[in-house]
């Protein structure tokens, strides 16, 4: 397969912990930000579409779905570019995909055309951009990993309360195919940000053996050897869960507000108070993740996220009010952005860095699948609404309990998640382990429905 460039051998490099580090952590907060919010922020544009080509809005949904499907779906691909050539080409090169999609998507004349530039091209670029700033960020950052995730993850939900806003003001100035125009010139920051990532090198002293290590034992461009270490898959089947949810309530809470009977702005204020609280929730916990008490007991934290925000979205289910809704969207914005700030945290510490850019890569392949069939499936069972909200009163509680049902999978792979673990740590067994964690599964499932039990 050929060598690999130098910074893809860190495990040789102490991490700096600081210095250029903040540097790469300001490029990977602004990376994240474009990547995670510009598929909700294109959505501003998506009236003068159904204009302008005569469509349904399930139509012009397609663009974020598809660029969704790309971040996602393309992690192995990045994966084996960043082991192949290292992040900071990777990200450059990326950054002109995103920038040229919507360059060129400016210039189209139907909604396919627009699908493969702003959707495919783009979502490429964002994704050739997302991994690969991940990784260095995990590589410059050891002691303060958990504080430098956390200022990273809170790049979404503030280029998301900026992007959105701009998105109108370009629109209404310049249309849609100005608007789009601007932005991939905006997107040209992902190669500044791209530039940002300088390969680590190690010591003068140790510059010649670690050529000769790389020189033996060339790097696989994609370690499926992850797939052996049981911490890995537990990780990946209960992440891929709870995105089949977590996306939801952002989605459809301000059209279950407005069937409730409150005003547009009311509605969409509270993805305002969503994401405000968001903007705090991430760096704190990376905070508290970085305590000496709590660092080692990191994944714990992260199975409580889980719980937190799965528990969260039962009790918003008994919202039918405007202010349990903004209650819900507090405590929701909290549990989100726990999840956002300790997700990648908690899969470096199961892998570790030698083998984070494949184990990224593989888990975003998993998630992906979820990410695109979570909403749309929310919006069919709950026949337009968010799962946990199709309940008009409490009273209706046990007739819609089927509903609510569905959105347990946050709180149980969150409870599962810590199960496994601490059943991991203390039974030697495996067969122990399994038989432990079959039992815990059966007493969970008997608490939350006792009637259909019985029989086992």
């Amino acid at each position: 397969m050929g060598a690999v460039v130098v910074d893809d051998s860190p495990s040789t490099v102490k991490a700096p912990d600081g210095g250029w580090g903040w540097a790469v952590l300001f490029g990977c907060f602004v990376i994240t930000g474009f990547s995670y919010a510009f598929p909700k922020a294109v959505s501003v544009f998506f009236k003068e579409l159904i204009r302008e080509f005569g469509i349904g809005y399930s139509d012009t949904a397609w663009i974020s779905s598809i660029l969704l499907a790309m971040l996602y779906g393309t992690g192995p691909l990045c994966s084996i570019c960043v082991n192949r050539f290292g992040c900071r080409p990777v990200m450059m090169v990326g950054g002109l995909f995103a920038s040229l999609g919507m360059v060129c998507a400016s210039f189209c004349t139907s909604i396919i055309a627009i699908y493969f530039t702003a959707g495919v091209l783009t979502g490429l670029g964002l994704a050739l951009n997302f991994q690969p700033s991940l990784i260095m960020l995990n590589r410059y950052f050891d002691k303060r990993r958990p504080l430098a995730n956390g200022l990273a993850a809170a790049g979404s939900p503030v280029f998301l309360c900026a992007l959105s806003p701009l998105g109108q003001v370009l629109q209404h100035e310049f249309g849609w195919r100005g608007g789009f125009l601007i932005l991939g010139g905006l997107l040209l920051n992902c190669c500044a940000c791209g530039a940002l990532m300088r390969p680590l090198e190690p010591p003068k002293n140790q510059k010649e053996e670690t050529k000769e290590v790389v020189k033996a034992k060339p790097k696989k461009l994609l370690d499926f050897s992850v797939f052996k270490d049981r911490g890995f898959v537990i990780y990946t089947i209960a992440a891929s869960i709870m995105v089949l949810g977590l996306f939801v309530p952002p989605v459809f809470v301000v059209s279950y507000a407005k069937d409730l009977g409150n005003e547009d702005t009311k509605a969409a204020f509270l993805l305002t108070i969503l994401g405000f609280i968001d903007i705090f929730a991430r760096p704190t916990c990376g905070i508290i993740a970085g305590l000496k008490w709590v660092r080692p007991r990191c994944v714990y934290l992260f199975g409580f996220a889980m719980i937190f925000n799965g528990f969260t979205d039962l009790m918003g289910s008994m919202s039918d009010t405007y202010g349990g809704l903004v209650v819900f969207c507090i405590f929701f914005g909290i549990s989100y952005g726990m999840v956002g700030a300790l997700q990648f945290e908690v899969l470096m510490a199961i892998v570790g860095t030698h083998k984070f850019s494949s184990a990224i890569g593989l888990v975003l392949l998993a998630e992906a699948i979820a990410v695109l069939i979570g909403p749309p499936s929310a919006g069919k069972l709950g026949k337009g609404h968010f799962l946990v909200f199709p309940i008009p009163s409490v009273r209706k509680f046990k007739q819609h309990q089927y509903y609510i049902g569905r959105e347990l999978g946050p709180l149980h792979m969150g409870v599962t998640d810590l199960a496994l673990v601490r059943c991991k740590r203390m039974a030697a067994n495996p067969h122990e382990c399994a038989h432990n964690f079959s039992q815990f599964c059966l007493r969970l499932r008997r608490s939350v429905f006792p009637g259909e039990c019985k029989a086992f």
